[in-house]
């Protein structure tokens, strides 16, 4: 995914001045240089949002990502030891089957 020019902090300052009513839209629009699209686009994600909100989203966006990877991994670990107790023809342990998704 593209990296946007404007962090969320600045992200959110254009947003409340287009909340402010002093400006239109479209005339923030041309002054940053975006489309209307991705003004309302940043407005359902960010709208209604604090630059501290928009710094916690992020913390939580990341350790979200970071939690998800280490899940994958234990998965794949998991996985391994299972593949190796068939090959060598061990059972899994009651209570402990192979998950069925």
């Amino acid at each position: 995914m593209k990296k946007s020019q404007f962090s969320e902090e600045q992200i959110v300052r254009i947003l409340q001045e287009a909340a402010s009513g002093q400006k239109s839209q479209s005339q923030l629009c041309r002054e940053h240089g975006i489309s209307e699209n991705t003004f309302y686009t940043w407005k359902r994600k960010y709208g209604g949002l604090q630059s501290q909100d928009v710094r916690r989203l992020k913390e939580l966006e990341q350790e979200n990502s970071q939690l998800k990877r280490l899940l994958a991994e234990r998965d794949l670990e998991v996985d391994a030891v299972r593949s190796l107790l068939r090959k060598n023809g061990w059972a899994l342990p009651n209570g402990h089957r192979e998950r069925g998704f």
